[in-house]
């Protein structure tokens, strides 16, 4: 075979691969592609994906690789990257006291607007952790988020005297995630950068993290047919892949769902999430949830009343949230094992297409027994 031809059945092949990862590409979900693009970027030299990290001053501070905005980034859409965090060398107990998070731009490292930021969640092994302080029984009760910080609530702090300890050399995984639901050209380079706080102190109270969220249910069988009855609290799920949940007895539960236009309000038990044994005392909570949503509400239908409500403030003339109230107590506030309770989510789609929705806690309470037993090694 002359070599003229066999140089066309190689460039024949080459165009056909092109064409179907074209092809492949434009059929992925907005997440994907971003994924898929920064994937590329990486392996071709143009994004390095080293951290800056800089850590003094008892704030350990971390500069994202760059993030390339190329379009609409709904929440959950955009590019992200993840960092393993080690706040010392040594086991020395160090307490977690706030979190931060905040878009810049990516030569300069100044600040831009934090409409660039989806979240920032921080995981820690749970096997680890609680093995460390002899608390085994803990290990994989619940997913191991310590919490998230997120579009609208960017910068989170435990109440004074409060933080969650660990032992330095453990490490904390950080995934940043970028958004974009305003400017459909854009066409640019950015980074996040996340600060977290810590103190050396050894006279703060522990505080242990549980997470709560709205779970609804979806018909399984046609999913994405909109409810007969809007009273029964039912949704279309965003999708079914992730965010999924099962409710114990063989029904399917959606964490993250659509939302029609105009107000509605969304309710669901959190009894099991909480995992209430005796009585908690909760002294914080970081919220997450998705533009359009107006408030956010802990509710004790036994007392038929809210342990707090989160006020939220979105943006005027585009999309976006402006702030959301943490909920912050150095007294605290009794929750009880005999007692229901529930998330009640408000909010008002006031554009003319389904939205996305998602509402979640996360709720820090004190930790007697975590606190006796570092009293002890005193």
């Amino acid at each position: 075979m002359r070599k003229s031809k066999i140089y066309k059945i190689l460039g024949v092949l080459i165009l056909l691969a092109i064409l179907g990862g074209g092809i492949w590409y434009w059929q992925l979900p907005t997440r994907h592609k971003a994924i898929a693009k920064s994937f590329l970027f990486e392996k071709l030299g143009i994004v390095n994906p080293i951290w800056k990290v800089e850590n003094k001053s008892e704030t350990y501070k971390m500069i994202s690789p760059e993030f390339y905005i190329d379009g609409i980034y709904k929440s959950m859409e955009g590019p992200k990257a993840s960092n393993y965090v080690q706040l010392s060398q040594d086991s020395t107990l160090l307490w977690l006291t706030g979190f931060h998070v905040k878009a810049i731009d990516n030569k300069q490292f100044q600040p831009i607007s934090n409409d660039f930021v989806c979240h920032t969640n921080v995981d820690f092994n749970d096997v680890k952790y609680y093995s460390s302080f002899h608390l085994n029984k803990r290990i994989g009760k619940q997913y191991p988020r310590l919490t998230s910080l997120s579009h609208g609530m960017e910068n989170f702090s435990f109440p004074a005297g409060y933080g969650v300890p660990m032992k330095g050399n453990e490490f904390l995984y950080v995934t940043t995630q970028s958004l974009n639901h305003n400017l459909p050209d854009a066409n640019f380079w950015m980074r996040h950068e996340v600060d977290i706080n810590y103190s050396r102190e050894k006279n703060l109270k522990p505080l242990m993290s549980r997470t709560a969220f709205i779970m609804l249910p979806f018909n399984e069988s046609n999913p994405y047919k909109s409810p007969l009855d809007p009273g029964t609290n039912q949704c279309i799920p965003v999708e079914t892949k992730n965010h999924t949940y099962d409710d114990g007895k063989g029904n399917k539960l959606s964490g993250h769902w659509v939302i029609p236009v105009g107000k509605n309000t969304y309710r669901s038990s959190v009894n099991n999430q909480l995992g209430i044994q005796d009585s908690l005392r909760l002294h914080a909570a970081a919220i997450h949830v998705h533009p359009f949503a107006t408030k956010i509400s802990l509710y004790d239908k036994t007392e038929r009343k809210a342990i707090f409500s989160s006020k939220i403030v979105n943006h005027t003339g585009k999309i976006g949230l402006t702030s959301i109230d943490p909920f912050s107590s150095v007294e605290g506030i009794w929750l009880y094992k005999n007692h229901d309770y529930e998330i009640v989510l408000d909010v008002d789609n006031t554009t003319q297409i389904s939205q996305d929705m998602m509402g979640s806690m996360f709720l820090f309470f004190y930790d007697k027994e975590l606190d006796n037993l570092l009293q002890k090694q005193h």
